[in-house]
This record gives structure tokens, C-alpha cells and sequence, in this order.
């Protein structure tokens, strides 16, 4: 656990969206940003209803014409890059909720201005990437703040922390990116929700695809971060191209933020395998992908990275990622054939300056469906909101497609895109580095709800 004071995690000063561009957060991710939005009063702000028991937060925390929100990601470590997109994201959305912003109202048709007439002012802290820290960030969140949610991860070992603190303190969490089967799987809470692709739904999109493309005589060698992320993915991923005829003949296991992955990359090149996959996400992909090519795999061996990083393509450059094969949350040539889509890229790129990745697309969804389901609950009261995310009846129309919440799991039902890298040649702009090969169907993919043994707990 860090021995770092709270206050150099947490920041509740004004930033510039120029602050907040790419190349500042890429050159410059371990600095802590952040926003506090300034509070103001809402002419039409909803008086805190009192129609229910105290459960959570509820009704201390939404008295005012405020609602709190706590966003703890990543700002420094091995995902720092895509938890300062998340930020980028989480503000997107909290700012055209706050204007009521008729871009938003197509995924939350309900929302007027702010949620349920209550402006959402929040803060941001660094969870460095340690379940602790983002615990104790999220937890002085709840009882200072009166926090009516919390949000933010990038590693599922975060994610799983911070929805049992959700449960004990009934207070809604929102995982942003979790690829971990077991985040609505066995550590699956009643008050926990996850929007994007994990490991199954994304094995399971990608087989077929990849057997297709790559053929099905393949062997197979995995790099695999050791946690619960690496262990999921690679379990899913052996399973759905085994069934396809792909043998797996290695496994290297490598730490959390390992910076020299020489002795697992010797390995592989000794495998006989025509095929690398690599597990490993955030920084650990990109300097492990950079070390593969130095070591000459990726010239004899097919590149396949199954949960592809945002930002892997920026950082290891169109010559390396060609003709690599992965699945996405989103990627932004999706705009082409998605209004929403089509709304939420032009809107980032107006704050922004820049093309959204799919850190910010994850974030920005969690929070548009988020305010969707408080509206059509109609109150703030903890287990009303979650009932109304387990209305399967609902479906929205999202940057992904159409998409439902399961009931059974808290799994955002929806489109899974698979990408290849294209050509350098190939690429209309610097940021066109992927095109969209597949688009699974949502319900196709998806486990039966009792195959990872999730069983949600109580509503208060």
C-alpha cells in the first residue's frame, strides 16, 4: 500500500481541455488530473424524495441540488495512459449531463439536465493500480462525500476490490475497463456493473474470425500478466480456439508491470509456435510487443492480442500492429455506420482535439447508462436504481449498437467488435489504425448465467 499522502492522489482543481489532450496525458500520465466541477445551483433541482428507508448514501447524499460522484482510475503505473482516458470519458459525459446535451438524451432519453435535476459534481484520485488505494479512495468518497456512485478501473483485480466495497456500502460501482471473467462472474455483487467485453464474450467473438483468418492447424504460445485478468483470458481464449483445431503449447506467466519480458520472450521463440497471443495490457503490452519485434517473433510468428490495449497502437506504431488481430470495447470508425457513435466521437474530438479510444468510450457509456438508470428509477434510493438496471425489458441504443443490462450478472448485453490492423499504406489518417473485421452478435456470446457461478447479493 502506498505511504503516499491522500491529497497528492486526489484532485479537485479546474483543467483545461488542451490539459487533458493526448499528447499531454501520454507524455505526462503519472500526474494527477482531475476536476471538481464547481457547483452550482439548478433552478429546477428535485428535493431529495422520502418515500423510502435509509439504505447507502440515500437520502444524505442527494439533500442538495448536487449529486456526488467519486472516479478513481489509474494515473500513474502500468495503466496510467488509459486511466487519464478514462477521465476524459467520465468528464464528457458528466458535462453534457450537466448541460443536458441532446447528444447524451439518445442513450438516457429521460435526462433533462443534470440527473434526476441534481448537477453531478465529482473528483478524481490515482488508484495507482492497487486495490488498496483505490479502495481507501472510493471509501472517503462514500463517507465524506455522501458518494451516490463510484466508478473506475483498468485492472480487474481493482474492479473486484472496489464492487464488494459497493456492496458492504449499497452504494452503486461502475467498472470501466474489466476483462476479468470473474468481475460478473464468482465476484459478481449486487451493486456492481460492467459495460465492456470480457474474457469469454471476447474469446468466443474472435475464434471463428481468427481460424478464418489465420487458420485452424495453428499452435499457439501465450504471454500472460498473472492475475486474474491473464488467467480468464487465457483459460477463454485456449477454450474457443482449441474447439477450432489450435493447439496451445505454451504459457509464460509475467507480473503486473514487468518492464523486461526477455527471459518469457526467449521461451516463446523456443516454443515452435506459429502463433504468439498476448495477454498483457496498458504499458506491459506495449513495451512487451516493442521487445517481441526486437526479438525477431513477430517475423516468423502471426501477432494476435485478444484484449487489445487503447492505446497500443500509439504507442508501437502502424508498422508493428498490421495485420494484428484483437477485440476492442469500441474503436471510433464505428462512428461510420452508429449515430450515437457518430455523436460521441465529434463530441470528444471538439473537447479533446483527438480521436476517442476505447478507455473513454467505456467511461463515457458506463456514465450515460448510469444516469439512465437512475431517471427511470425516479429516485435516488440505492436498490431502486439497481432494479431498474436488471429491467431486461430496456434496451438502449449505444455506441456499441443496441444493448441491455442481464439481470443475472450485471453484464452489459451488446455488439463485440473484432479488429485488424491495417497496413500503414492503408491508414486515411494517423489514427486510423484498425478496421473493423467482425461484429459478434450480443446475445450469441455471451455464457449461460450460471457458468461463472456469479450469485448477486442482497439489495440492502
Amino acid at each position: 500500500m502506498s505511504n503516499k499522502n491522500d491529497d497528492s492522489r486526489m484532485s479537485s482543481g479546474h483543467e483545461t481541455d488542451a490539459a487533458l489532450s493526448r499528447r499531454s496525458f501520454m507524455k505526462s500520465s503519472a500526474g494527477v488530473v482531475g476536476g471538481l466541477m464547481v457547483p452550482s445551483i439548478f433552478s429546477l433541482a428535485y428535493a431529495a424524495d422520502g418515500d423510502h428507508p435509509a439504505v447507502g448514501n440515500y437520502p444524505a447524499g442527494v439533500q442538495g441540488d448536487t449529486v456526488f460522484v467519486g472516479i478513481s482510475v489509474p494515473l500513474t503505473g502500468p495503466y496510467s495512459t488509459e486511466g487519464a482516458d478514462e477521465q476524459r470519458g467520465y468528464e464528457l459525459a458528466i458535462a453534457q449531463l450537466n448541460a443536458g446535451d441532446s447528444r447524451i438524451k439518445k442513450i438516457s432519453p429521460n435526462t433533462k439536465q443534470g440527473v434526476l435535476g441534481k448537477k453531478v459534481v465529482h473528483e478524481v484520485a490515482d488508484n495507482e493500480t492497487d486495490p488498496n488505494t483505490a479502495v481507501q479512495a472510493n471509501t472517503r468518497w462514500i463517507r465524506d462525500k455522501k458518494a451516490m456512485m463510484i466508478t473506475g478501473s483498468v485492472s480487474s483485480a481493482v474492479a473486484i476490490a472496489c464492487e464488494k466495497l459497493a456492496q458492504r456500502e449499497k452504494t452503486p460501482y461502475l467498472a470501466c475497463i474489466s476483462g476479468s471473467n470473474d468481475t460478473t462472474g464468482k465476484d459478481c455483487q449486487r451493486y456492481g456493473f460492467r459495460s465492456c467485453p470480457f474474457a469469454y464474450n471476447s474469446a468466443k467473438a474472435q475464434a471463428p474470425i481468427l481460424a478464418d483468418a489465420l487458420g485452424k492447424d495453428r499452435k499457439a504460445v501465450y504471454l500472460v500478466p498473472d492475475y486474474t485478468y491473464g488467467h480468464t483470458v487465457y483459460d477463454s481464449m485456449t477454450e474457443f480456439t482449441e474447439a477450432l483445431g489450435w493447439k496451445t503449447v505454451g504459457k509464460q506467466l509475467a507480473p503486473l508491470g514487468t518492464s523486461d519480458f526477455s527471459s518469457y520472450l526467449l521461451n516463446i521463440a523456443n516454443s515452435d509456435a506459429d502463433v504468439m497471443v498476448n495477454i498483457a495490457f496498458g504499458a506491459d503490452a506495449a513495451n512487451s510487443t516493442k521487445q517481441a519485434k526486437q526479438f525477431g517473433i513477430l517475423d516468423k510468428m502471426a501477432y494476435v492480442v485478444p484484449y487489445m490495449s487503447p492505446f497500443l497502437a500509439d504507442e508501437v506504431g502502424a508498422d508493428i500492429m498490421q495485420d494484428v488481430y484483437g477485440v476492442q470495447d469500441f474503436w471510433w470508425t464505428m462512428a461510420d455506420d452508429n449515430q450515437i457513435a457518430k455523436d460521441f466521437v465529434d463530441a470528444f474530438e471538439e473537447k479533446y482535439g483527438d480521436k476517442p479510444r476505447w478507455s473513454a468510450a467505456a467511461a463515457y457509456m458506463q456514465t450515460a447508462l448510469w444516469a439512465d438508470a437512475v431517471e427511470r428509477a425516479g429516485t435516488w434510493y440505492p436498490p431502486a436504481v439497481v432494479k431498474a438496471y436488471e429491467d431486461e425489458s430496456v434496451t438502449r441504443d449505444t455506441i456499441y449498437g443496441e444493448a441491455h443490462w442481464r439481470a443475472c450478472d450485471h453484464q452489459l448485453v451488446r455488439p463485440i467488435p473484432v479488429v485488424k490492423g491495417k497496413k500503414p499504406a492503408d491508414m486515411r489518417n494517423k489514427d486510423d489504425f484498425f478496421e473493423v473485421v467482425g461484429m459478434s452478435g450480443a446475445e450469441e456470446v455471451m455464457p449461460a448465467c450460471d457458468h461463472f457461478g456469479c450469485e448477486l447479493g442482497p439489495y440492502t
